[in-house]
């Protein structure tokens, strides 16, 4: 009987169940069809060799994106976002429901947000909705829409379209989202702790991180664990910044608690210590805190109680980034990182002894499985055919006039990193420039029909 014939066969090294192996991937439809030992034989209309100093990864998975189109386009945009995280080896995104304007909190919102995406995306894209002051009754047919879940502020946004929930308001929406089987995703600062905790204006780091305290950050994640206790709504915590959390936490989830969390590349790679006075490339929201606390942060990657890393990429104009001449209480709170964040993390984790099979799971197959992308982050048959081709010990320089977002902006210009992305492979094919063939998802289903 002749060998099935594929449309792609990849022979080389691969991460296959968390391990690599000499292997060759069928791909057939946009699927992977066969997992085979090398030398098996597979045949195809196009075979791709791996170099001996390049692995096969499942493509990465960013949950927390801003793209920021359609309303605040020149801050970003579909085109220059996805082709960025294409660079950077994402073959899939969920996008924020805020900065965009309108801000994704209602189904006419979200029809607008899907319009603006539609044909100019090169990697896959889903999206988040947003639970605001007022849009209760919004929140199920959001959901019967397909968004991945809810975000919340307990503190202001950043823009005045996206107000924040008050603790009670928060509790209302969870009951509401337990009820859908949805998930809460929250941007956990208290408002009160911050508002007592206002700095004067500095071109130095230091007061801009005071204003920002770990109590802050605490005394949220303590009331969406305590909401969560109560309605029984799946909860996860954005962006953790502040290693002290990781105790409660942990505890939350021994007690049975449906929580999870992630961190960030600049929460795992910077350190306040090492803040030049008037960059504000380095500010964010939450804020990057101390080089012990950026240990304590590894500490809970390598124990399991952080679950995954995924970007933040929240990028603006020049104008907006360096407003103020350097000061940090005015200047924009957001770091640009999509095209960089497997690099940054692995240079980092191999220095600490973690394995790149760690470094994928987080990137990958753990947010995927979180927001329910059950084809996507890991290479098994029946998933989507999304790949990475990575040299883990290649070397390389940050220059930010040529990264493929929007603006030129990062923190990382000029620094040394290891880890190489040569192709991203999505649906089998690869992502070229000008050629814009991701899909718009939906929870569990795919827009625009699926790959298979």
């Amino acid at each position: 009987m002749p060998v099935p014939r594929h449309d792609v066969v990849f022979r080389g090294r691969t991460l296959i169940d968390g391990a690599f192996a000499d292997a060759e991937i069928g791909v057939r439809a946009g699927r992977i069809a066969r997992i085979a030992p090398a030398g098996t034989g597979m045949r195809a209309e196009l075979i791709v060799e791996l170099a001996a100093d390049e692995v096969l990864l499942p493509g990465l998975v960013d949950t927390h994106v801003h793209v920021n189109e359609p309303g605040r386009t020149e801050w970003e945009g579909f085109e220059s976002a996805t082709r960025a995280a294409a660079a950077g080896g994402v073959t899939t995104i969920v996008d924020m429901p805020l900065n965009s304007i309108p801000p994704t909190v209602s189904v006419a919102a979200l029809d607008e947000k899907r319009a603006a995406a539609d044909g100019r995306v090169f990697v896959d894209v889903g999206f988040w909705g947003g639970a605001v002051p007022g849009n209760l009754a919004d929140l199920a047919p959001l959901h019967a829409e397909g968004v991945f879940g809810f975000k919340c502020f307990l503190l202001p946004s950043g823009v005045d379209e996206f107000p924040d929930l008050s603790v009670e308001e928060m509790r209302q929406t969870m009951a509401v989202l337990a009820d859908l089987g949805s998930m809460l995703i929250v941007h956990a600062e208290d408002a009160h702790i911050i508002e007592e905790s206002i700095q004067a204006g500095s071109r130095d780091y230091a007061p801009f991180l005071a204003s920002r305290p770990r109590s802050a950050e605490d005394a949220a994640i303590a009331e969406v664990i305590r909401g969560a206790v109560d309605t029984g709504v799946r909860a996860h915590i954005l962006h953790l910044s502040n290693a002290d959390s990781l105790g409660r936490i942990a505890a939350a989830r021994a007690d049975g608690v449906d929580l999870s969390v992630e961190t960030c590349p600049h929460y795992l790679t910077l350190a306040a210590e090492d803040i030049p006075a008037g960059n504000t490339a380095f500010k964010c929201c939450p804020p990057i805190r101390e080089e012990g606390n950026r240990d304590e942060l590894w500490r809970g990657i390598a124990d399991g109680t952080i679950d995954f890393v995924v970007s933040d990429h929240s990028p603006s104009t020049p104008e907006m980034k360096y407003a103020g001449d350097g000061d940090f209480a005015v200047a924009w709170g957001g770091i640009a990182s999509l095209q960089l964040g497997l690099p940054l993390v692995w240079t980092e984790a191999r220095r600490r002894g973690l394995a790149l099979e760690h470094v994928v799971a987080l990137m990958a197959e753990k947010p995927a499985a979180r927001v329910g992308l059950a084809d996507k982050g890991s290479i098994r048959e029946g998933n989507a055919a999304d790949f990475v081709v990575f040299a883990p010990a290649e070397t390389f320089t940050v220059d930010a006039a040529t990264l493929a977002h929007r603006h030129p902006i990062t923190p990382y210009d000029g620094r040394e990193l290891s880890g190489v992305v040569r192709t991203t492979y999505l649906a089998g094919l690869p992502v070229e420039r000008d050629v814009p063939r991701g899909r718009l998802l939906r929870r569990r289903t795919i827009e625009n029909g699926a790959h298979a």
